[in-house]
């Protein structure tokens, strides 16, 4: 017993050791948190008494084979050491398995948040988050498209400062916005018109993050709603002003026949106010025949036409009618349309002399060709008069006109021509500081 009594204190510190050593390398292997070290205990106390049996197994098989009594401890010392380095293999083995599989949970979500970015990237509506302190945190492509915003220079920095008011606006108010319209303003000066939704951004346990802008641009389906709204227009115009050009045209020839006959027997004094009769007559023929091609169907007859070559031709014809004024023409001279040439020229001409017209005593116009989103964009600016803010919207309209002669027919048929091609007008003016007129034509040939 004596004897015996080293080795067994001997193998009750191997065990001891080798469950402690076990559950060491078990600790950085599970998870992290206080069930980490009760794990690495309870592993320790699995191992002991694994050991531990196999140990007594040992010790029977021994006996029965009645081994020689001097090598009883080297034995049992060996078969611990084995056990020992076996465990500690198989343990590796486990450590190894369980790395894999980190590493292959890692690239899973590194796979769906690069799949989750490349479908955020490639919708063709703008997206772009806010935190709650209204910091863009993303922008995808399409809202640096419609935006005309760089994402690398947005990020960070305040809605506000990126998008301006009127936009940020609807961010700002923090609540669900299910469906708005919005104008918006790019840097480049480009008018649109936006739908926007708003929403709140949300993680997986339900915490709201910021909010998330979700916007369309809807500047192409306003100017078809405004085709649509001019045909109608135009539709009813043309027959209400079929039947009124035809009762004043029959009352018209028969004043005009009278004044012929009193022409005839009157004395000259009296001749110049039936001149001035018939002169009215005239000028009231003008307008009806003015109406009646306005309401009349436009019919396009569409080629291939040159912008740059159109707009200098027609500058070159009117050039003559105000010699006080510089005019210039730049842009690139290869846009080509498919398009109504003489209509396109009877638009250009009526802004030309809308222009002269508005610069009395001399001034500048400028004409600048440019392409914008596969689109061409003709801009007309003059430095004259200007026109004040309340009459941006009447322009367009039939018979208003800011000229005493005027028969306020000339921008409304410029308007109808551009409209008819499927592009869109509008007006920058100030009062006393120019006017610009912006067209934009449909792309490609």
């Amino acid at each position: 017993m004596e004897r015996n009594s080293p080795q067994r204190i001997l193998a009750a510190g191997a065990f001891i050791v080798l469950g402690a050593v076990a559950g060491i390398m078990a600790v950085p292997v599970l998870d992290g948190g206080g069930t980490s070290y009760l794990a690495a205990a309870g592993a320790a106390m699995v191992v002991a008494f694994i050991i531990s049996k196999a140990r007594r197994h040992w010790s029977r098989a021994e006996a029965s084979s009645a081994p020689p009594s001097g090598s009883a401890g080297g034995s049992q010392v060996g078969f611990i050491v084995d056990t020992f380095h076996g465990l500690v293999a198989k343990l590796k083995e486990k450590e190894a398995e369980l790395e894999t599989l980190k590493s292959c949970a890692e690239e899973k979500a590194m796979r769906m948040e690069a799949y989750n970015e490349n479908i955020l990237q490639s919708v063709p509506s703008g997206v772009i988050t806010v935190d709650h302190d209204m910091r863009i945190r993303s922008v995808n492509q399409a809202a640096e498209r419609i935006l005309e915003i760089s994402a690398a220079k947005g990020l960070d920095r305040n809605l506000r400062d990126v998008l301006g008011e009127s936009l940020a606006s609807h961010v700002a108010a923090q609540k669900a916005l299910v469906r708005s319209e919005c104008p918006y303003v790019t840097g480049s000066g480009r008018h649109s018109w936006l739908g926007i939704t708003v929403s709140q951004l949300k993680n997986a346990e339900n915490r709201i993050l910021g909010q998330i802008l979700v916007f369309t641009d809807l500047t192409d389906i306003k100017a078809l709603q405004g085709q649509l709204e001019l045909k109608q227009r135009l539709s009813q115009l043309g027959e209400m002003s079929a039947g009124i050009a035809h009762e004043l045209r029959n009352s018209m020839s028969v004043i005009s026949g009278y004044a012929r006959l009193m022409e005839k027997h009157m004395n000259v004094s009296g001749a110049s106010t039936v001149s001035a009769i018939q002169a009215e007559i005239g000028t009231m023929d003008t307008i009806i025949s003015e109406l009646l091609a306005f309401a009349r169907p436009t019919e396009l007859n569409r080629i291939t036409v040159n912008l740059y070559d159109l707009l200098e031709e027609t500058l070159t014809s009117l050039k003559g009618q105000d010699t006080a004024c510089t005019v210039s023409l730049r842009g690139i001279n290869t846009l080509s349309v498919k398009a109504d040439r003489l209509l396109l020229r009877q638009a250009f001409a009526n802004l030309v002399k809308n222009a002269f017209e508005a610069m009395p005593n001399g001034g500048s116009l400028r004409i600048d060709l440019m392409q914008r989103h596969d689109r061409p964009e003709i801009r007309v600016r003059d430095s004259g008069c200007g026109i004040p803010p309340e009459l941006h919207q009447k322009i367009f309209l039939p018979f208003f006109s800011t000229k005493e002669k005027g028969t306020g027919f000339g921008l409304a048929l410029v308007q109808k021509i551009i409209l008819s091609h499927g592009g869109s007008i509008e007006v920058h003016s100030r009062e006393g500081e120019g006017t610009e007129f912006v067209i934009v034509l449909p792309g490609g040939e």
